[in-house]
């Protein structure tokens, strides 16, 4: 797929806050996406003491089958130099440089896109599932493992119950903890791009299967982790 540059990556720490600042403007929250006919999982994981940069996307057709099971369209494993150090609250900027590179190598477009990350969770609410989106024009939504900032209660004992992630002093909702599986720990899900928080929430949940994570996250994960050797090569 074609993607149209939106910045230089090569910043300083200082320059990259100051572009996340004028960037968080241009994400949209409200939904605007088209008919999904294929999703796709994002994940970034990390070779040789953090030196490469592995990203992985795995493209799923939609709807999944009559037994809910998912049919992997396409995958692409993308390898570069890690371009900048880990800097808390600019991860997108370690990460999404080579999942741009991963995209580019894509034969089907999809219409929606889950990334292992925040969305508008951020501090200036631009996680790596939002700034993505921008490069992309995509609708993304931000599926993370642990909170980055915000506040919140516990969502109740049952797969699907959540309770919003809010933050700043007007407690504004900037995402939803999850309870995907029950007995065990919550996800986080926030909008990324093009995506309102509902929506979000009902894909995921719609994408959820017999583990944590949803399906497109799982099977990335999979791959960026490398315990996927033989569908990663």
């Amino acid at each position: 797929m074609s993607i149209f540059p939106l910045h230089d990556w090569n910043l300083a720490p200082s320059e990259a806050i100051a572009l996340q600042k004028r960037l968080a403007g241009r994400v949209e929250r409200a939904d605007r996406l088209d008919p999904v006919r294929h999703l796709a999982g994002v994940d970034i994981g990390f070779e040789q003491n953090g030196a490469i940069t592995r990203a992985a996307v795995v493209v799923l057709a939609w709807p999944p089958d009559a037994q809910g099971d998912f049919t992997v369209v396409e995958r692409v494993v993308h390898r570069e130099p890690t371009r900048m150090p880990y800097v808390p609250g600019l991860l997108s900027f370690r990460e999404v440089p080579a999942a741009l590179a991963a995209f580019e190598r894509l034969e089907v477009t999809p219409q929606l896109v889950m990334v292992d990350g925040q969305g508008i969770a951020h501090p200036r609410r631009i996680g790596v599932a939002s700034h993505l989106g921008l490069w992309l024009d995509l609708p993304t939504i931000g599926v993370a493992k642990s909170r980055l900032c915000g506040r919140h209660g516990e969502p109740g004992p049952a797969r699907g119950d959540w309770t919003p992630l809010v933050d700043g002093p007007d407690d504004e909702v900037i995402g939803a903890v999850l309870r995907s599986r029950v007995k065990v720990k919550p996800i986080f899900v926030s909008p990324g791009h093009r995506v309102s928080l509902p929506t979000a929430l009902e894909w995921v949940t719609r994408c959820l299967g017999r583990t944590k994570l949803p399906e497109p996250t799982r099977l990335a994960d999979r791959l960026a982790s490398r315990r996927d050797q033989k569908r990663g090569k």
